[in-house]
């Protein structure tokens, strides 16, 4: 007989709520005050919810232990498999030489560290974020800031503020394709109402990154760039999102940005340099590479685009997974079948499943290693031999993180098929007239919990439609900003951070990352909060 969730085990959902978030409290604990490495904030709160999930809960021991399974599992692929190839094609390109190329190409671009921010970890990073996501951007930005020169902890931590308004719309719009799909609502609807919340951070994202890399007096010195960067992308976010739908605003957005800064670069430069602390000016000497050397350098990076923008898409996602043996769709022992959702979760008792899917040659990582293998040809004096000798050299740099990647998704699902999450839901649809301002918060926490907008989606999606009903608030606007809230919790997500602190070979230091980035997470939650909320009441003439 499968084991039925209970949202109120201490009799009450305050209480109950109170003790759902104790392995929340435990991994903001050991990150933030205790600076743990991630792998020990990660066991760490594993153990705390474990205990709390059989202790308070009453989960069996037995599907506590597979649901972590599950969990650790998924965390490994697709989550690992693209981290390992992203860091994997940077160190080739480290090892073969190119890298430099690409540094002096960027130098000669601009050798100021804010535009170079606004490029990569903004512009690009978008890009592969629209195309791939699921962690891609934000181990490729990072891995390459720290290339330019920026320290580990400014690289992967301005790579983590920078990717924040594309999420939603990431992996061609995955996150609200779920959104809607999981809540009923009209899909062009809800893409709508977050193209016209998230645009608006767009805008201000570019001065963001810059007032903190150098504050707001330096910050105006490049106003002209943080200008035309947010409101190219913000224009052509709100664009897409209106008026084709949520799958092409974050590539569309990408490509305007760095085409309008290019443009801008050619009649206008910043009057001085910004660069860190005690950092050397660049050597730039004669006229540079020949612009061929240049495409060459730039090579795997264009063929990763490339790569990842096909894989990304649904119609050659279907025809890879047609081919017999590359999909195999596994029901999870002991597991599946075993758990039972109940209201106010779902309206009637439904089986929780628990499936695993090992897409192997769709997943998003088999497409950054097919894009390293055909790039390995462009990189002079560099063969497939050393490539496979880097290959594993990434691989035991990657030991930690791996684990810690594993250990915290694996508490993402304890906490999802135990109850714990949906617990933490509940808590918040209690808040009433108050709750269009706390809809973008439950997003925020979903994304905290599992690392990802479409998985904060899924779980969250159903319930913010339902509580928006009966608190007379829009459901699409409720089912949007949870999608929407849920971009500023990506750069503070343990999942992330483990992603970044690993592109950057800095693993161990995710409590300093996260020190790095919670303030500025909980800065661009409250201003979707609030923007939520007026939309709601006196700004409802914003919605479509």
């Amino acid at each position: 007989m499968a084991w039925t969730q209970v949202y109120e085990p201490l009799g009450g959902i305050g209480l109950s709520a109170l003790a759902a978030s104790v392995p929340l409290i435990i991994l903001f604990y050991m990150l933030a005050f205790r600076q743990a490495k991630g792998h020990i904030a990660a066991v760490a709160g594993l153990v705390g919810a474990l205990l709390v999930a059989v202790l308070v809960w009453k989960m069996p021991v037995g599907l506590a232990v597979n649901s972590v399974a599950l969990g650790a599992c998924f965390g490994l692929f697709p989550i690992v498999w693209i981290v390992i190839t992203a860091v994997w094609v940077y160190n080739m390109t480290v090892e073969s030489g190119e890298f430099e190329i690409i540094k002096d190409s960027l130098a000669r671009l601009t050798d100021d560290r804010r535009l170079q921010a606004l490029f990569i970890a903004f512009a690009f990073s978008c890009f592969i974020e629209g195309t791939a996501g699921f962690g891609t951007p934000v181990a490729i930005a990072a891995a390459m800031l720290v290339g330019l020169g920026f320290t580990p902890l400014w690289g992967a931590g301005i790579a983590l503020i920078a990717n924040t308004a594309p999420v939603a719309f990431g992996a061609i719009g995955v996150p609200l394709i779920v959104a809607a799909q999981v809540s009923g609502l009209d899909q062009m609807t809800v893409s709508a109402i977050a193209g016209r919340q998230l645009p608006l951070l767009s805008l201000i994202v570019p001065l963001w990154v810059c007032v903190v890399m150098c504050g707001f007096k330096r910050s105006m010195e490049v106003l002209p760039a943080i200008i035309v960067a947010g409101v190219a992308f913000g224009g052509a976010q709100f664009l897409l999102a209106n008026f084709h739908g949520p799958t092409l605003p974050d590539i569309a957005s990408a490509i305007a940005t760095i085409v309008a800064l290019m443009l801008l670069l050619k009649v206008w430069q910043p009057k001085s340099i910004f660069r860190f602390e005690g950092e050397a000016p660049s050597n730039l000497e004669g006229q540079g590479y020949p612009l061929s050397v240049v495409m060459r350098a730039w090579a795997p990076y264009l063929v990763l685009a490339v790569f990842v923008f096909f894989w990304g898409l649904g119609s050659f996602k279907a025809i890879l997974n047609g081919i017999p043996g590359t999909v195999f769709n596994i029901s999870w022992p002991g597991l599946d079948g075993e758990i039972m959702k109940t209201a106010p979760i779902v309206q009637a008792d439904t089986v929780y499943g628990a499936k695993f899917t090992f897409n192997w040659l769709s997943a998003g990582g088999t497409a950054i290693l097919l894009s390293g293998l055909v790039s390995v040809p462009f990189m002079p004096k560099y063969g497939y031999g050393k490539a496979i000798a880097c290959f594993m050299r990434t691989l035991k740099q990657l030991t930690f993180p791996i684990l810690t990647i594993a250990m915290i998704l694996g508490l993402a699902y304890l906490m999802n098929y135990s109850g714990m999450s949906s617990t933490l839901g509940l808590a918040f649809t209690h808040t009433g007239w108050l709750f269009p301002f706390f809809s973008p918060l439950l997003g925020w926490l979903g994304v905290f919990l599992t690392g990802s907008d479409t998985s904060s989606c899924a779980l969250f999606g159903g319930m913010q439609k339902d509580t928006a009903l009966a608190v007379g608030m829009r459901p699409e606007l409720a089912v949007a900003s949870n999608a929407s809230g849920g971009v500023t919790a990506k750069m503070i997500s343990p999942q992330s951070l483990s992603v970044a602190t690993a592109a950057t070979n800095n693993a161990g230091q995710e409590g300093k990352l996260f020190r790095f980035t919670i303030g500025h997470s909980i800065g661009m939650t409250l201003v979707l909060c609030v923007l939520a909320y007026l939309q709601a009441g006196p700004l409802s003439w914003m919605l479509p």
